[in-house]
């Protein structure tokens, strides 16, 4: 059974304990002669959240836990023959599990047999072209201890995925009758049902934060790996990245920190004055009804995919900076650049800083205007020297915001700026950004064993810590000025 499917039937049976904790709850007053504590409902909710959430916690737990130790079981009967020379044995656990995916496959569409196994077994050359036939493709050839262990691989998950579908329903059954048992007309079935859900909530509250934990944890880990394997002064201070999976590769981390700067700072050298010049005069100058329409038009940039601007930047913007612009200066030849890129994105950072900016100063008191007015100011001094003084902790909160946004992007930057990396100062040349490079380390059969995908964590480490600290300094400014005009 899969999991959507027992998801639904765990639901199903809250929805039933519903119905029969409040009908005992009525039953029993009416037979006991007292009256309910609560409300018929929360006799029933008790039953149905009893019912349903130790059962879903179970699923959750189940399904995080059982690839890590069928994994574990399924990798220590690979032996070290199956494992080729200068690969590793997480590349060989990719075939298994494209195998047994295949399996699945064939077994599905009723093409799978105890023959058709014995068959393939025999003849491991056919597996590769029938796998192929439900789009599975393989890394390298299937060797009798990797088809045996993706046997093995398929044997465990659907013994497992049985196994899980009964404790479910037993835990559901299980807790939703000691539930119903447990109800009487003086059961305080309100201060039970709200604990619960209190709970719930407050497990809820901590997703965001046990994320963020995950997170850190996971890139921290990884980056541990990576530094063990090639050393961290040369990764921070080379400037060349040349990384090759055969070995001898190079990891300098500047030129990609350089590509990332230059090109969030052509965005904001762009989006900044534009965002919040829109945001001043809509704020304080245009009418009712030119701002009903022009705010939601601009706001639609921010809607339109990342994907499009690539587009735009690519078909559009390049050609016209390199045709008009860098050709006639002798800048450079190619359509990507950073100039490109960073246009693109300043265009798509439009959006996000003046909306932020009107809002900030739309919450401006509007005493304060008046009292500038009172003592004689006109509307273009008040803006400058007591508007936006008073909104400038809401608005370096938009451009971190967009510059947050800026370091992070990844598909304009693949589209509009290239994926070259190198340090140069021309806006003209094509150059990449550090986001730009973890995707393109990650994509493909990838063996984490390897120093070339670990880089990824380490890059993404970096990038954190980087916003991090872009963060505190702004909460620092903010705190700053807020205490100053409050």
């Amino acid at each position: 059974m899969t999991p959507g499917v027992l998801v639904i039937l765990v639901l199903v049976l809250g929805g039933i304990g519903f119905v029969l904790g409040r009908r005992r709850a009525l039953q029993s007053a009416a037979r006991e002669g007292l009256k309910l504590h609560s409300l018929p409902g929360y006799y029933g909710q008790t039953v149905a959240l009893f019912t349903v959430v130790p059962a879903l916690f179970l699923m959750a737990t189940w399904l995080f836990l059982q690839p890590i130790a069928i994994e574990n079981s399924v990798s220590s009967q690979i032996p070290d023959s199956a494992v080729a020379e200068g690969s590793a044995r997480s590349l060989v656990m990719v075939d298994v599990r494209r195998i047994a995916e295949g399996l699945d496959s064939l077994a599905e569409q009723g093409a799978l047999s105890e023959q058709v196994l014995l068959d393939m077994r025999a003849d491991l050359t056919n597996v590769r072209s029938r796998l192929a036939e439900v789009g599975v493709a393989l890394g390298s050839e299937v060797s009798p201890a990797v088809f045996e262990a993706a046997k093995s691989y398929r044997g465990i998950e659907h013994t497992a995925s049985s196994i899980r579908t009964v404790a479910v329903l037993i835990a559901a059954l299980v807790f939703g009758a000691w539930a119903w048992m447990r109800i009487k007309p003086r059961m305080r079935a309100r201060n039970v049902s709200e604990t619960f859900v209190k709970a719930l909530l407050m497990g809820s509250s901590l997703v965001a934060i046990l994320t963020t934990v995950g997170i850190i944890g996971s890139l921290l880990f990884e980056s541990i790996q990576f530094f063990k394997l090639y050393p961290a002064t040369e990764f921070y201070f080379s400037t060349v990245w040349n990384p090759q999976f055969r070995g001898g590769s190079d990891f300098g981390f500047l030129p990609l920190l350089w590509g990332t700067l230059y090109v969030s700072f052509i965005a904001l050298l762009v989006a900044v004055p534009v965002g919040l010049m829109i945001a001043i005069y809509l704020a304080e100058y245009a009418g009712s009804h030119l701002r009903s329409f022009a705010k939601p038009a601009i706001e639609v940039l921010a809607g339109i995919p990342t994907i499009v601007y690539g587009l735009f930047a690519l078909i559009t913007v390049g050609p016209f900076l390199r045709d008009w612009i860098a050709q006639p200066l002798g800048l450079g030849t190619s359509s990507s650049s950073v100039m490109t890129a960073g246009l693109v994105m300043g265009i798509m950072l439009i959006p996000f800083i003046s909306s932020l900016s009107d809002d900030i100063i739309n919450a401006v008191p509007q005493a304060m205007r008046d009292g500038s007015y009172g003592l004689g100011a006109t509307q273009s001094e008040t803006i400058k020297q007591v508007i936006l003084p008073a909104a400038l902790p809401g608005i370096v909160g938009a451009f971190l915001l967009a510059a947050s946004r800026a370091i992070g992007e990844t598909m304009i930057v693949v589209m509009g700026a290239g994926a070259a990396a190198r340090l140069n100062l021309n806006p003209f040349e094509a150059m990449t950004t550090v986001t730009v490079k973890i995707v393109s380390q990650l994509t493909g059969d990838t063996e984490f064993a390897s120093p070339e995908t670990l880089v990824a964590f380490a890059l993404g480490l970096t990038l954190f810590v980087f916003t991090l600290g872009l963060n505190v300094l702004a909460l620092y400014i903010v705190r700053k000025y807020r205490e100053q005009y409050e």
